[in-house]
């Protein structure tokens, strides 16, 4: 371990800080539930496959929104913009009204996007995989759209960061 790493933090504490060092961006996975939003923020999100469309997203175990966005026919992912940084806390929280103050439309088939994202996806679950204490999210992308000019939220060592759009 560096020389960042107390000893007395217990491995996961480590390996948690370890790969704070990989920025990532942040994605709000979100649906309709019973005629209202329910979503949560994500920032384990890649691509998997061009053909056909995949991504995949991990979700942790103790979630309590992921039952109840596995149910749905269709999943809106939302590339966060960089302004996103409240609301992306607000999808990350057990407690509260996540969509308070956001700015989000629905598909006809009930995904979820947020207005000012980077990137929308409109996904459907295709597989799932044990993945230790999360759960693998296999996803085929239904639709995207992407918005160039708007700079994606990222997330280093634990805070929020800009980075500009690429030119």
């Amino acid at each position: 371990m560096s020389n960042d790493t107390a000893l007395s933090d217990s491995p996961q504490l480590a390996l948690r800080r370890a790969f704070a060092a990989y920025p990532t961006g942040v994605v709000a996975v979100a649906a309709l539930r019973d005629g209202s939003p329910a979503g949560m923020a994500v920032n384990s999100f890649t691509s998997i496959s061009l053909e056909p469309a995949l991504v995949a997203v991990s979700v942790a175990r103790t979630s309590s929104t992921w039952p109840v966005l596995a149910e749905s026919t269709r999943l809106g992912l939302s590339v966060l913009g960089a302004d996103h940084g409240a609301l992306c806390r607000r999808l990350s929280s057990r407690t509260g009204d996540r969509f308070e103050d956001a700015e989000w439309h629905p598909t006809a088939e009930g995904a979820v996007l947020i207005d000012g994202a980077a990137l929308w996806l409109e996904c459907g679950v295709s597989a799932t995989f044990d993945g230790g204490d999360h759960e693998i999210v296999l996803l085929e992308v239904h639709a995207a759209e992407v918005f160039p000019d708007v700079a994606p939220l990222v997330f280093h060592q634990s805070a929020f960061h800009r980075i500009g759009t690429a030119s």
